[in-house]
């Protein structure tokens, strides 16, 4: 399949070898995860070729994307807004606070940047006939979605703790949906057993190097949203992690070629029942450790052993950010809080804002920062979460 004229190759993570877009997955040679690279001089891209387009989706940043726009499988994904929070700030104590609402997207949640990319991958560069992924609910209905734009079959394997607006959206995108007794880790065993047995295009977090490579789109609408500025600093909730690493290869990419100065610093903001993240962080640890008996109302934050558990801990301390836990409780408050400011904000985007309070108590903001809080989900798949929250508290 045709490349743009930038993408330079895959890079292996571990071993640094360079391959060409043919290979799937890992590294054939060590089995480490892959990074696209690109030669930054072929791009030659300025602000206005990296501007949010809601009609054009993804595409609208093909010059730094592995495949030309007129590949790409798209659903007007990205262009999602940037709103501005001035009670907020106030409440954290910083000079201004935005939400990155990545609720609009095509099908209301921030993996379809990553989907997107994926499927394209599948379809165009290795003749996939069918696509798979384990999944909390969310990557479920996006790879079904997006694989039916691409005219693949999806086969997703979900727990039956998933929410029901994305078992039924996954078989109305027309997906093969398995329903898995017990938690995700027995959702992905499930996923596993089955790709042992079938000739299926694994859409897994980090097993394609395409889902964090579509992820980093986030970043460059954020810098073009705050007038081409690095906002000082992003909280974003993290289960696997595969967004808060695009969001960070996305604002390095953005700083090398001089189109902001410098990069904001990240946050990864977990649930106190399952946290490996946090805890690593907090241990000085390298990777992270599986989390024994996960316990979290917020199912897209409920990953026990996040596939990009280590390369998340690197992105932190490159750019001087930290991990942070909050309990189910401050995370839905934090939920209903932002819900109070207009957003409609999914239970995992509490997540960024209580983070976000613990953070300020921690005094990791400054007066004069400007924070991003992003909101992975929109709130009408998780509402039942949140109005029951309001109930119990006689609401």
């Amino acid at each position: 399949m045709e490349t743009t004229a930038a993408f330079a190759g895959l890079r292996c993570t571990d071993c640094g070898t360079v391959h060409g877009a043919d290979v799937a997955h890992r590294c054939p040679d060590c089995g480490g995860s892959l990074d696209a690279t690109y030669d930054y001089d072929a791009a030659d891209v300025s602000p206005a070729d990296l501007e949010p387009d809601a009609s054009a989706g993804i595409a609208a940043y093909a010059d730094l994307l592995p495949f030309p726009a007129d590949a790409l499988v798209t659903a007007g994904e990205g262009a999602t807004p940037l709103v501005a929070c001035p009670g907020l700030a106030d409440d954290l104590g910083v000079a201004e606070v935005y939400v990155k609402d990545e609720g609009h997207n095509t099908t209301g949640a921030a993996l379809d940047r990553g989907l997107a990319l994926a499927v394209t991958a599948a379809a165009a560069t290795h003749d996939a006939t069918d696509v798979a992924v384990p999944s909390m609910g969310n990557g479920g209905q996006a790879a079904a979605a997006y694989a039916a734009r691409a005219g693949l079959e999806s086969h997703s394997f979900v727990p039956s703790r998933t929410p029901f607006v994305n078992k039924a959206m996954i078989n109305v995108h027309g997906g093969d949906m398995s329903v898995v007794g017990g938690r995700y880790a027995d959702a992905v065993d499930a996923f596993e057993e089955a790709m042992s047995e079938e000739d299926w295009y694994s859409l897994a977090a980090f097993e394609t190097p395409y889902r964090h490579e579509g992820a980093k789109t986030l970043a460059y609408e954020i810098a073009a949203q705050s007038d081409w500025t690095a906002p000082d600093a992003v909280v974003h909730p993290t289960g696997h992690g595969t967004e808060l690493v695009g969001l960070h290869r996305g604002a390095r990419e953005l700083a090398e070629l001089g189109l902001v100065d410098g990069e904001p610093r990240l946050y990864a903001a977990q649930a106190g029942g399952c946290a490996p993240i946090a805890a690593a962080w907090e241990d000085g640890a390298e990777d992270t450790e599986v989390w024994e008996t996960p316990d979290t109302i917020v199912g897209p934050l409920e990953i026990p052993d996040p596939a990009g558990g280590s390369r998340v801990i690197d992105a932190l301390e490159a750019t001087g950010g930290a991990a942070v836990a909050t309990g189910d409780q401050a995370i839905l408050e934090g939920a209903v809080t932002l819900a109070e400011a207009g957003i409609t904000m999914g239970a995992s985007g509490g997540a960024a804002y209580s983070g976000a309070q613990t953070l300020a108590e921690q005094g990791a903001f400054d007066p004069d920062d400007v924070v991003v809080l992003v909101n992975p989900t929109t709130g009408n798949k998780e509402a039942d979460i949140l109005r029951s929250h309001l109930m119990s508290k006689g609401i």
